[in-house]
């Protein structure tokens, strides 16, 4: 190994055929190659080419040297390449934020990113506080109502959630339906806590039914489903979700303004990561699951 430089310089020689074009390819003046080659041939007693006028020719020793060499390269090519691919091999953890309700709709992702990175872990932060993308607290979040505005923020449309009104087959057999919109203050509803005020449901709720006949508050939709499914009163459903039970009965179908829009939010100095990337690819391509997802009732974060 002492003898690598050299070495390398007259397998260029060999491999090319002339000085000029050895020295071009290692960047070195043909003087150093020539140098190369005679301390080389000296350390080995015996020549590795025949020189002449229009280049130079390998003698037996040097078509040895080239056969060796070759397979040297091929070697550390190969090295080369799987040492490239460990290094692009996303590892480390990669955090996610959303609310509660929304945790539901990342477990396929989460599991889809998972098989495709094994040598990565994912924290998934489903909490109603925000955190604060720009202070490194998540990579990712999935986030729901109004679009975010922090102008270091990368903002994503992502999905939108239609919500209609449902009551199950206990409540119908109880209480019956609505028939008109005079109908609606004498049924029982399930509301939402309007902690934020600026739920859309619980405004429109608000218009049509008294106080006292909004009998639940929940902002889980979980619990607000089982609600519904139990018989307690009519409540908003996510349209995907409730055509999962087919006791349900649809008293009022998806309105524009029952909509809540869904977005995929990163920083701008993260964005571009590989693994950032990696996970948004997963969210966007992950199909919108029937039953397994809890979405926020209200206008949300």
């Amino acid at each position: 190994m002492d003898k690598w430089v050299e070495i390398r310089t007259a397998y260029h020689v060999a491999k090319l055929g002339t000085v000029s074009a050895a020295a071009e390819t290692l960047g070195v003046h043909r003087a150093t190659v020539n140098r190369h080659i005679d301390a080389l041939e000296a350390h080995l007693g015996s020549k590795l080419f025949q020189r002449h006028g229009r280049g130079y020719v390998l003698t037996e020793t040097g078509r040895e040297l080239l056969t060796v060499m070759g397979r040297a390269d091929e070697m550390v090519a190969d090295f080369t390449g799987r040492t490239r691919a460990r290094d692009t091999e996303l590892t480390g953890e990669i955090i996610i934020t959303t609310v509660p309700p929304l945790a539901g709709r990342l477990m396929a992702p989460i599991m889809r990113f998972r098989d495709q990175n094994p040598k990565t872990r994912v924290t998934l932060l489903a909490e109603e506080e925000l955190l604060k993308l720009e202070y490194g607290e998540a990579h990712v979040a999935l986030r729901g109502g109004a679009r975010p505005d922090q102008d270091d923020y990368v903002v994503q449309d992502f999905e939108r959630l239609d919500f209609g009104l449902y009551a199950h087959d206990r409540y119908v057999r109880r209480r019956g339906l609505p028939g008109n919109a005079a109908d609606f203050a004498t049924h029982d509803f399930i509301g939402i806590p309007n902690r934020r005020g600026g739920s859309l449901l619980e405004a429109w709720l608000s218009r049509i039914a008294p106080e006292e006949q909004v009998v639940l508050r929940t902002s889980d939709v979980r619990t607000t489903q089982d609600a519904i499914l139990a018989g307690v009163a009519i409540g908003f459903l996510p349209e995907h979700l409730a055509h999962r039970y087919p006791d349900l009965h649809q008293v009022l179908p998806p309105r524009p303004e029952w909509s809540i829009q869904l977005w995929l939010v990163t920083h701008v100095d993260l964005h571009r990561t590989d693994k950032v990337q990696a996970m948004l690819k997963c969210i966007k391509e992950a199909p919108l699951p029937f039953g397994n997802v809890e979405e926020r009732l209200d206008s949300g974060p």
